[in-house]
C-alpha cells in the first residue's frame, strides 16, 4: 500500500513541531511559547522539504527559501508573544542547522580524506550562510510603527 505524498508531509511537519517543541524544552524556553516554537521550525522544515524533493533545488537554495518564511514567523510571534525573536529563531531554525554536515566534514579530516573533507566543508559552509542570509533578509525588512 502506498501512503498519499500529503501525509508524508504532514508527517514531517508534526515531527518537526516535536523535535522544535524538544529542543525548546532542553533550553528551558517558557512552556507559552513551546508552541509558537514549534510551528516557527515546522513551517523552516516543511518549506525546505518541498523545495529540496518536489522542486529539486539543492541544500543550500532550499536552506535558504527556507529561511525566509521561518524567520518571518519568528518575527510574527515575537511581536505577538512580547517575546525576543531570538527565542523563536534559535529553536525554529534547529532543524535546517547542518549537523551532519559538519559532523562528516570533522569526520573526513579525521581521516585525511581531504576529497570527501573538502566537499562536505564546502557544502555546510554554502548551507549555514544560506541560514544566516535568509534570517538577515528578513530582519532587515522595517516593521511599520503604530501610532501611540
Amino acid at each position: 500500500m502506498v501512503t498519499p505524498l500529503w501525509l508524508h508531509y504532514l508527517a514531517q511537519f508534526l515531527v518537526a513541531i516535536v523535535a522544535t517543541i524538544s529542543f525548546g524544552v532542553t533550553f528551558r524556553v517558557s512552556p507559552r511559547h513551546y508552541l509558537a516554537c514549534g510551528f516557527t521550525g515546522a513551517v523552516g522544515w516543511l518549506v525546505y522539504v518541498l523545495c529540496a524533493n518536489l522542486l529539486l533545488m539543492s541544500a543550500p537554495t532550499a536552506t535558504l527559501v527556507a529561511a525566509l518564511p521561518l524567520t518571518a514567523c519568528a518575527r510574527f510571534f515575537a511581536i505577538r508573544h512580547k517575546a525576543p525573536i531570538t527565542l523563536f529563531l534559535l529553536c525554529g531554525i534547529f532543524p535546517l542547522v547542518p549537523g551532519a554536515g559538519i559532523y562528516y566534514t570533522a569526520y573526513y579530516f579525521l581521516r585525511d580524506d581531504r576529497t570527501l573533507f573538502a566537499n562536505k566543508g564546502v557544502e555546510t559552509l554554502k548551507i549555514a550562510v544560506a541560514l544566516a542570509l535568509g534570517i538577515a533578509l528578513v530582519c532587515s525588512i522595517p516593521l511599520k510603527r503604530r501610532k501611540p
